[in-house]
């Protein structure tokens, strides 16, 4: 059999330490996924739709540290893996979309080919950190690896790229260049010696320092954690946690100020926020009014992020590791104000406890859960009330890849992020947590889980209905609860059906026990949380104006 384009796709993804990719046999590429599967050294994990697949792929990706692949169909195909790209965009999540196109002689023409779009790389190029076209059978390689070195380089993001079928299809040489094939990815940006100076001279002068870190310092844990040994006080944004533990006494966490006045009090009384590889997003400081120390430095790997969101009194361009090494290294000798640290120990003790009494029936939910779980669960979360009050900020997590949630607030990401994440964390057991009007957008993604025989336990957070835009429409438009109550299925049913365990939810002091015996053994299992039986979750800032 000939060596065509599709093979050199294949090659070149095991070439790349690709073990996993995720998507859709289309007829546009067929050749390439032909070449996966004749040579089975990559396992294909079929999605049910694009839109799955694509966030399996980012799940992936989020959880080895490492690229995620997507293969999409054509046109309509590709359009629906969007949203996907659109998420990893928003995550800086390296996923490398490979999709097909109609013959190269049909391209732009309009002439009604199967899956033909107008402007196929435009639609990609809008959703992706860059997109690429492969013109010829000899650029091939070439391409490819510009694509995924791309998708690779801080600040990382999606890359898509699109071949058409008839190159494909159209036999080569076999390049020796795979035989010892490597991608050269550029070495982090290093800090000048001038401005790590001026930066640790800064510092210096702080007496109740706290540190942001974002999903840009996840690499950073180590140097962080030296920051935190001569006195600092620590919180993350929702995408930077585990990055330190969550047990260290001066660690907040995800617990970052919004709707919490113990933290906000708390940072009116520092002198120095130190913010590094964060967006200060908007979604987690109230659309920028939560106020922050007027004091705020910022270190981030992208030039453009300084001053973005709030002001900064300095900016460090480089990596966020080695800028956090080296100003650790410079503070030697340097300490805080006398009981400060033990101050920044009592207020996370307070704050945690007066957030954890705002959930009603649902206030020792994240604490008995916690204590159920293993210390490495994977903790997937889908965009549901109960993510965005106590999921994102209460419960504890301990390593820098163990959260993954969709950063973007698009509903029904959860199922496919979990999906990919537990496929990327082997031996490890993932547990998403979603609504059910998530869970429904997706739901055909179970029998992926199930078919793969996926170690993850899907907890139904069912409140029969969209939770959280009843409190928006309770709270700004006099109570009508328009378009928000669902019908879905039985979900024993609806397990039976797939041939999973199912488990059932009705008392609050059950939820923690019954998921820990959920996540026993192997494969996916369901569990539903009657949110109806259990009561009404309390509304979250800025819906509840009592909360701050």
């Amino acid at each position: 059999m000939s060596y065509n384009v599709g093979d050199l796709v294949a090659e070149f993804l095991a070439a790349c330490g690709v073990t996993t990719v995720f998507g859709i046999v289309s007829v546009h590429n067929i050749p390439m996924l032909d070449g996966i599967g004749r040579r089975n050294t990559i396992r294909f994990v079929m999605g049910r739709g694009e839109l799955g697949a694509s966030h399996m792929a980012d799940g992936y990706a989020r959880t080895t540290g490492g690229l995620g692949v997507l293969f999409s169909s054509t046109g309509p195909g590709a359009a629906n893996a969007v949203a996907g790209l659109v998420e990893a965009g928003f995550a800086a999540t390296p996923v490398l979309h490979i999709t097909g196109q109609v013959p190269s002689k049909y391209i732009g023409r309009g002439m009604g080919t199967a899956h033909e779009v107008p402007d196929q790389l435009g639609m990609l190029r809008s959703v992706s950190k860059a997109a690429f076209h492969v013109h010829s059978a000899k650029a091939a390689l070439g391409i490819l690896t510009q694509a995924a070195v791309t998708a690779l380089t801080a600040p990382q993001g999606p890359v898509s790229i699109e071949i058409p079928i008839d190159i494909q299809r159209t036999p080569i040489e076999r390049p020796a260049a795979l035989d010892n094939f490597h991608l050269n990815i550029p070495a982090p940006i290093a800090p000048s010696e001038a401005a790590l100076d001026a930066l640790a001279e800064h510092v210096r002068k702080a007496r109740r320092p706290i540190l942001w870190l974002g999903a840009g310092a996840r690499g950073a844990g180590k140097a962080a954690r030296k920051l935190l040994d001569l006195g600092f006080g620590m919180v993350t944004s929702w995408a930077g946690r585990g990055t330190v533990p969550e047990d260290h006494p001066r660690n907040l966490g995800g617990l970052n100020g919004n709707g919490v006045p113990a933290v906000q009090a708390f940072y009116a009384k520092s002198d120095l926020m130190l913010v590094a590889g964060s967006r200060l997003r908007g979604h987690e400081t109230a659309e920028f009014n939560v106020k922050l120390p007027e004091n705020l430095v910022q270190i981030d790997i992208d030039p453009a992020a300084e001053g973005r969101t709030y002001p900064c009194k300095l900016f460090v361009n480089g990596d966020v590791t080695l800028v956090l090494e080296g100003v650790a290294k410079r503070l030697a000798g340097w300490s805080p104000e006398a009981g400060y640290t033990n101050e920044f120990t009592a207020m996370k003790r307070t704050a945690r406890a007066d957030f954890a009494a705002t959930l009603g029936p649902y206030e020792n939910f994240p604490a008995t859960l916690r204590a159920a779980l293993p210390r490495d669960v994977v903790w997937a979360r889908d965009i549901t009330i109960a993510n965005s009050t106590w999921g994102n900020r209460l419960f504890e997590l301990y390593g820098p890849r163990d959260s993954v949630y969709p950063i973007g607030a698009g509903i029904g990401v959860g199922l496919g992020l979990a999906i990919g994440a537990a496929l990327g964390a082997p031996g490890r057991r993932t547990v998403l947590m979603t609504g059910d009007g998530g869970f429904y957008l997706t739901l055909t993604e179970l029998w992926t889980a199930v078919q793969d025989k996926v170690d993850v336990t899907i907890v139904v957070m069912n409140d029969r209905g969209y939770g959280v835009i009843k409190h928006i429409q309770n709270a700004l438009y006099g109570g009508r609860n328009f378009y928000a109550d669902l019908m879905g299925p039985d979900l024993q049913t609806l397990a039976a059906t797939a041939g999973i365990p199912f488990h059932r939810v009705t008392e609050a002091d059950k939820f923690g026990p019954t998921v820990a015996v959920a996540s026993r053994g192997k494969g996916p299992t369901l569990v539903e949380v009657d949110m109806n039986a259990i009561g009404v979750i309390p509304p979250y800032a800025p819906y509840d104006k009592k909360r701050g």
